[in-house]
């Protein structure tokens, strides 16, 4: 069964952009290193991302390990979906009480859900025994509250924000996490993965 894992990058206050959907300075790691996230079958897609020794590893690895991706319809909305081609995995799910846009890429094999638990259903079983991402925010906060989240990703850039858009999202209520399972310090971000901690004491 895939392994769900919740990711975003993230400011060291926790927040994955501004009130304006702007992530400022969140994503300039990808591009300060010399190393390419993928060789040269992806590399059109992925050509800008070049990020530094110390991440490449684990980036290619996590990236790599994705089968499908969960995404909540703002996010579609600010990237048009990424036109159908997440930046890793072969399959994307959308959380949204709206359909499909008319006319969005008609070729394109992207389920439109309004149930996080029936998007994680779904990605599951597109996955396989590959990764499920859950893009971290409101949708990925509503995926931990219900206990289907695995793993909980940060790419922690140090910069404070103040205010914004939060990684968890509105959760409520308290949850926890075991220690770090990895602790990557790259240039201009750390690379963090907890387990989830059960209602058992037990990690996923």
């Amino acid at each position: 069964m895939a392994t769900v894992i919740m990711h975003a990058v993230v400011s060291v206050d926790g927040f994955i952009a501004d009130e304006h959907d702007d992530v400022g300075p969140l994503f300039d790691w990808y591009f300060n290193g010399e190393h390419p996230l993928v060789d040269a079958d992806g590399e059109d897609q992925h050509a800008p991302f070049r990020v530094g020794e110390r991440s490449v590893e684990y980036v290619r690895a996590f990236w790599g390990s994705i089968g499908a991706t969960i995404m909540g319809r703002h996010l579609f909305d600010l990237t048009n979906g990424w036109e159908a081609r997440p930046p890793a995995g072969d399959h994307l799910v959308v959380v949204s009480h709206r359909p499909k846009p008319e006319g969005w890429h008609p070729e394109a094999d992207v389920p439109f859900v309004d149930d996080v638990a029936a998007a994680v259903e779904e990605a599951r079983r597109r996955a396989g025994d590959r990764v499920v991402a859950v893009c971290a925010g409101e949708v990925g906060g509503a995926a931990l509250a219900f206990g289907l989240v695995d793993r909980v990703a940060m790419d922690v850039v140090p910069v404070v924000f103040g205010s914004g858009k939060r990684y968890f999202g509105p959760v409520e209520g308290q949850h926890l996490l075991e220690d770090p399972d990895v602790v990557i310090a790259g240039d201009r971000v750390l690379h963090l993965r907890y387990p989830v901690r059960r209602a058992s004491g037990v990690a996923s």
